[in-house]
Parts: C-alpha cells; sequence; structure tokens
C-alpha cells in the first residue's frame, strides 16, 4: 500500500506543475489545496528537494519551484525516493534485491514468479508515466 507520504509528495509535485511557470510555490498554499498538514508536507518537499526534483527559494516569493521539466521526471523515481522499493518483495526487486530467508530455491518458489509479474507491470506503468502526465488529468 502506497504511504501517505509518497501519495502527498506525488499530489505536491502534480500541484507545482500544474502551476507551469517556474516561479515558487509556497507550501501553505499546495498544503491548503492538497488538503495536507502543513509540517508533514514542509518535511517531504525537503526530501524531494534533497533529491534533486525540487529547488526551493527563501524569503518574500519564496517558496518550492521544478529543477526537471514534468515530462523529464517518471514516477518510478519519485516512488523510489519516496516509498523505497517497487517490488513487494526483496528477491525480485531491481534495486534492492535481497534473497529470501525462508526459500530454498527461488526457481522453485510460486510466490517469486508471481512477484516478478506485478513487479514487472508496476514498473511499466509507473514507467510510463510521468509528472506531465499525472498533472495534466483533472
Amino acid at each position: 500500500m502506497l504511504s501517505k507520504k509518497t501519495k502527498y509528495g506525488i499530489k505536491a509535485l502534480a500541484f507545482i506543475a500544474k502551476k507551469g511557470n517556474k516561479k515558487p510555490v509556497q507550501t501553505s498554499e499546495i498544503s491548503k489545496s492538497e488538503n495536507i498538514s502543513q509540517k508533514f508536507l514542509e518535511s517531504i518537499l525537503l526530501e524531494l528537494r534533497k533529491s534533486g526534483f525540487l529547488g526551493s527559494k527563501k524569503g518574500k516569493g519564496g517558496g518550492y519551484y521544478l529543477i526537471k521539466e514534468p515530462e523529464d521526471i517518471r514516477m518510478t523515481s519519485v516512488i523510489r525516493v519516496l516509498e523505497g522499493p517497487i517490488a513487494m518483495v526483496p528477491c525480485v526487486s531491481l534495486n534492492y534485491y535481497e534473497k529470501c530467508d525462508d526459500c530454498p530455491s527461488e526457481e522453485a518458489c510460486s510466490v517469486h514468479s508471481l512477484m516478478i509479474q506485478v513487479r514487472d507491470s508496476t514498473l511499466k506503468v509507473l514507467g510510463d508515466n510521468t509528472l506531465a502526465d499525472i498533472s495534466a488529468k483533472k
């Protein structure tokens, strides 16, 4: 299940992208519009800034702005930064692989083959969608 942190992070990025200009957007504006606690949102935006999605400007007229173009921000990247691995189990993760302690053979494991299908389908959907795609939706 997607965490609130990730859900709110995606909503905040989409809100900033919908503005369509490079002017900084204040946290309070995003918080009010998207019904997100301002304190929680601030920590999410800070993480997105540290990860290279957002820039920030302090002072009057300050706020957060996109560093990259929305069409260059894939949802796989956002999910990995905010949520971690996309795979549901570590033995099928492409970036965070770990062997399962309870499984003597991945090839013989029925869960393993199912989770590869889930991972691949999820990666396709997330990889095929950019911030531009989701921010264009009403």
